[in-house]
């Protein structure tokens, strides 16, 4: 039964990507956004979870928006390809 009010779709939502299961579709959604080609993104995810250090500097890895250690992607700009899994840091310098 689809959610007509746009209030209670909202609030369906936000309970929705609360759940592990909302946040790896918001995450795997976010990365076809950018551009990520993968033959099995619930590979990817699991392997993104399972990182702990960033595969160049080493520092302990975090979720999170902002600070020291911030969790990224990294992939190819032109292909699309994974590559790595970096501090925020490390991505930006990698370019």
């Amino acid at each position: 039964m689809p959610l007509k009010d746009p209030l209670e779709r909202r609030k369906y939502y936000q309970k929705y990507f609360k759940t592990e299961r909302g946040k790896k579709a918001n995450r795997i959604q976010t990365w076809k956004y950018i551009g990520v080609v993968s033959d099995d993104f619930d590979k990817l995810y699991e392997e993104y979870l399972a990182q702990t250090n960033c595969e160049f500097c080493n520092i302990p890895l975090h979720e999170g928006r902002t600070g020291t250690g911030r969790k990224c992607l990294d992939h190819d700009h032109k292909t699309g390809a994974f590559r790595n899994i970096l501090c925020c840091s490390c991505n930006v310098k990698r370019g």
